[in-house]
């Protein structure tokens, strides 16, 4: 089996590093090394759904992976996922993709210039209709997201997101990850530990270092059970 592993920094991959053992580099911003009789490739993107699209895109037509999963953090909606949970998302929007028309916005599918259903959409959203049997993936709680270049941090902002798309999560990159997989037709897996509850931004009650640590002994989960 040859795994496509997708981080966006150095940082979220630098707990399970050393697991993962001896790498070799194909490119900048991907290395190769085995893990539980399987072959990893490692993609570290950098941030934002621009960067994440083109590497993914790229890595994909290079070789054909059974599996591709997306490991990272997010920002909860939802104030009932505690702190460090690792959640499952198999459903994502790209959230600015539209049109301001004074106070209100306007997506891209309600301005006709994308169908509800074209894909890789599903009623507007990217949609992980069939996750690759995982038992590790399949205890995760599954989740509704949103993929956004600028974090919510403002009360007045963060409030129009939950009315618009009534996400649970949000990220920078995971959109991005899963159209690329469902355009190429790998089953894949976006995964994200709870680093901050989405709010008016105040990193003294953020989880980060546990949101990592988290996400990376997850992923080595998902790995060994592929």
């Amino acid at each position: 089996m040859t795994v496509l592993l997708v981080v966006a920094t150095p940082g979220e991959l630098a707990p399970i590093r050393g697991a993962l053992g001896a790498s070799s580099s194909v490119d900048a911003a991907l290395s190769r090394q085995c893990h539980a009789g399987r072959t990893v490739d490692t993609l570290t993107t950098g941030v934002g759904m621009v960067a994440t699209a083109v590497h993914c895109s790229r890595a994909l037509a290079r070789v054909h992976y059974d599996f591709a999963l997306n490991v990272g953090v997010c920002g909860t909606f939802d104030r009932s996922i505690p702190l460090g949970a690792v959640v499952h998302v198999i459903a994502d929007r790209i959230a600015e993709l539209g049109a301001e028309d004074g106070d209100r916005f306007i997506t891209i599918q309600e301005m006709r210039l994308l169908r509800e259903d074209e894909p890789p959409f599903t009623n507007g959203a990217l949609v992980n209709a069939a996750p690759p049997a995982n038992f590790a993936l399949d205890r995760l709680t599954a989740v509704r997201g949103i993929t956004v270049n600028t974090v919510h941090g403002n009360a007045r902002s963060i409030d129009a997101a939950v009315e618009r798309f009534h996400p649970q999560v949000e990220s920078m990159e995971g959109a991005a990850f899963m159209y690329a997989c469902l355009v190429a037709g790998v089953p894949f897996a976006q995964v994200r530990a709870v680093s901050n509850v989405v709010e008016p931004r105040n990193r003294r009650n953020w989880k980060l270092a546990e949101a990592i640590t988290r996400a990376g002994e997850t992923a080595l989960s998902i790995l060994e059970h592929a």
